[in-house]
């Protein structure tokens, strides 16, 4: 990649040419710095790609046009023959998403599980159905949206069950989430089947606005959190702190598992397995016992 000093007098100002630096230094020359540019391959060009081209699409495509840029420039002068690697139209484009196609990973704040149980402590001293539903959601590790649309036909109270129908889930698969002592507490009085569980105060029969939750994080000065974060410190803590696996964890949160022999062994949802991880975080966020919390699933994994 040496030929960018030769490039440097057709840049336009000082700070394009650093710019143009700064990006290969940061992206590409610790992935094939080292590589002779005669003999750098597609294999290459992806690996120094993937790992930005979801995370930061704009940048990645950046830097796919700049090594694009050199390796044409090492074929003007005869150091390397045949196609470019890096070329988009007609090559890279069979194999990685459309950069303009692709949005950025949103990161959201998440409180550090550690910190959970006083938050929660917290969090019951306030008044209001929104809490409530924050409440919830964050036991069920369930998004907001899915939460605020949840209708009295949904719950099995015998069996404490929560259906989310295919329609309301962001993957379109029915969705089926376990419900501890802790989160059957916050439901309120059952009523008909198509009411909400958590409606509108000023609204009857609508839901709560999706800002309403957050509203309950802002009274609290909890600015530096999101709703949807929950779902991360809920992540942390089943990961970091159990011994739960992962296939288990994952669908309770509603992932798909994208590795082919996980998805085989998780035919099921692992409804068991999920409400005994589900029972353990409702321990955990209340009274924050650690030694509850690790649980060997090897011998439940035999029985099941």
């Amino acid at each position: 990649m040496g030929q960018i000093e030769s490039k440097r007098s057709g840049w336009k100002n000082a700070k394009h040419a650093a710019q143009w630096s700064l990006t290969l230094e940061t992206y590409v020359f610790p992935k094939i710095g080292a590589v002779q540019v005669a003999k750098i391959e597609t294999s290459d060009v992806i690996a120094t790609l993937k790992p930005i081209w979801v995370e930061k699409p704009e940048t990645a495509n950046r830097v796919r046009q700049r090594i694009e840029t050199v390796i044409d420039y090492a074929s003007a002068l005869g150091i390397r023959s045949g196609d470019n690697p890096a070329r988009w139209r007609g090559y890279l484009d069979h194999l990685l998403p459309n950069p303009k196609k692709v949005h950025a990973v949103k990161h959201h704040p998440a409180l550090p599980h550690a910190e959970i149980a006083d938050f929660m402590t917290e969090l019951s001293a306030r008044q209001g159905i929104a809490a409530r539903a924050l409440a919830f959601a964050i036991l069920t590790a369930a998004r907001s949206g899915e939460t605020r649309g949840m209708a009295w036909g949904e719950v099995d109270l015998d069996v404490r069950l929560w259906t989310i129908p295919a329609a309301r889930m962001k993957a379109g698969k029915e969705h089926r989430v376990p419900l501890t002592d802790a989160a059957m507490t916050l439901l309120g009085e059952r009523k008909d089947d198509s009411a909400l569980v958590f409606g509108s105060e000023t609204k009857a029969g609508k839901p709560m606005s999706d800002m309403s939750m957050t509203a309950v994080l802002r009274r609290m000065r909890r600015d530096g959190i999101t709703v949807h974060g929950f779902r991360s410190t809920f992540r942390d803590w089943a990961g970091k702190t159990t011994g739960f696996p992962r296939e288990v964890i994952e669908a309770a949160l509603a992932h798909g598992i994208k590795d082919k022999a996980e998805a085989a062994y998780a035919r099921s949802d692992l409804f068991d397995k999920r409400r005994m991880l589900m029972d353990a975080w409702a321990r955990y966020t209340y009274h924050q016992d650690r030694a509850d919390t690790v649980i060997d699933l090897r011998g439940a994994a035999l029985r099941s």
